[in-house]
């Protein structure tokens, strides 16, 4: 018993004292659950904003008491022009466009934005399934209609593609950069590459060739299998894609450069190239979209690279925008890489 004693505390000091394990065992999954819950957690529904395009007598005669608790959930904007807003409602500048066809209420959404467009029809259908009710007797007074902006033919692959293809690139680039740089590291490659005539700048052009090259097969594969086996349909300006994956290609790689440049081992180069992409990937919507999350969570978000390549990525081959739609995106993505890259050259190591 005694020994058994011994070799369970001598253990347990193991465990305790490997700081890799503690954070692999505790530290990694606790931050899934703080993300999960922070997605997850029902917080009431988010108040979410609409347009109501020329009157609507529905929402007019309601008693001032009663709208006052739907604009709890929901912020009425109105607007004259049904062209302009059924374009908000593509770019996802407004959730709705909401009009009255006689005594038909009709709700336009946007099926990029599936969450918020269940939520509008849930809460409009709730409104007109009450005015009806409240009519005693009669027949119902309103029935509803809902109608996608976009193509009827548009299917879900529309809006995975994008958020897939960019947790790919940034999986790539991100372990590409930093297994392989610890790896020269530890083999004296590196060292050896210094003392020969060849400039560093080739060193690291190459490795960014070849990081885009990957990123580009990755974007041709993905649209071919989406394309021919799921029907994905490209809008006019996806060539777009291109100059929006290369650029983000760069931001992913100097996250490689970093975490290449602060550890020591391939398995701690995995470790921590694992620890940054999957919660960003999360994170920037890549696997389902962040419409119910606090706003805390919203703002961390905004502030990776993955989000804003999705986001670009999204607006070119769903929404069909043109260039103006991506030059915010590339131009914080040039950004993220400039500041990245900086740091990791002031901690970058030659030899082990």
């Amino acid at each position: 018993m005694k020994q058994l004693t011994a070799l369970t505390v001598a253990m347990g000091r193991g465990f305790t004292r490997d700081r890799m394990t503690v954070f692999w065992s505790v530290i990694f999954p606790l931050m899934f659950l703080v993300m999960f819950g922070g997605i997850l957690t029902d917080r009431g529904t988010a108040r979410i904003d609409i347009t109501q395009v020329g009157d609507a007598q529905l929402f007019e005669a309601l008693p001032p008491q009663a709208l006052a608790e739907i604009e709890k959930s929901i912020k009425i904007k109105k607007s004259n022009d049904l062209d302009a807003t059924l374009e908000a409602v593509r770019k996802g500048d407004t959730a709705a466009a909401i009009y009255q066809e006689g005594n038909t209420i009709v709700v336009r959404y946007s099926a990029a934005d599936q969450v918020k467009a269940a939520q509008v029809q849930g809460m409009v259908s709730g409104i007109i399934d009450a005015a009806n009710a409240s009519a005693a007797q009669a027949p119902p007074v309103w029935g509803l209609k809902t109608q996608q902006v976009e193509d009827e033919s548009l299917t879900t692959i529309q809006y995975v593609t994008p958020g897939m293809l960019g947790w790919a690139v940034a999986m790539s680039a991100v372990f590409g950069a930093a297994v392989n740089l610890v790896a020269w590291r530890k083999s004296g490659l590196l060292r050896r590459l210094r003392l020969t005539p060849v400039p560093t700048s080739s060193v690291v052009l190459a490795r960014v060739g070849v990081s885009l090259v990957v990123a580009m097969a990755q974007t041709l594969i993905f649209l071919g299998v989406a394309v021919f086996g799921f029907d994905l349909k490209l809008t006019g300006w996806w060539p777009l894609l291109f100059p929006l994956i290369m650029v983000g290609t760069l931001a992913f790689l100097s996250i490689g450069l970093l975490a290449g440049s602060v550890t020591k081992t391939e398995e701690a180069a995995v470790g921590l190239a694992n620890f940054v992409v999957l919660p960003m990937a999360f994170l920037s919507g890549s696997f389902f979209p962040l419409d119910g999350a606090p706003s805390w969570l919203q703002a961390v978000s905004k502030a990776l690279p993955l989000r804003h390549l999705n986001d670009g990525m999204l607006d070119v081959m769903v929404r069909g925008e043109g260039p103006a739609a991506i030059v915010m995106p590339m131009v914080i993505l040039i950004g993220f890489a400039a500041v990245l890259t900086f740091i990791s050259m002031r901690m970058f190591r030659w030899d082990a």
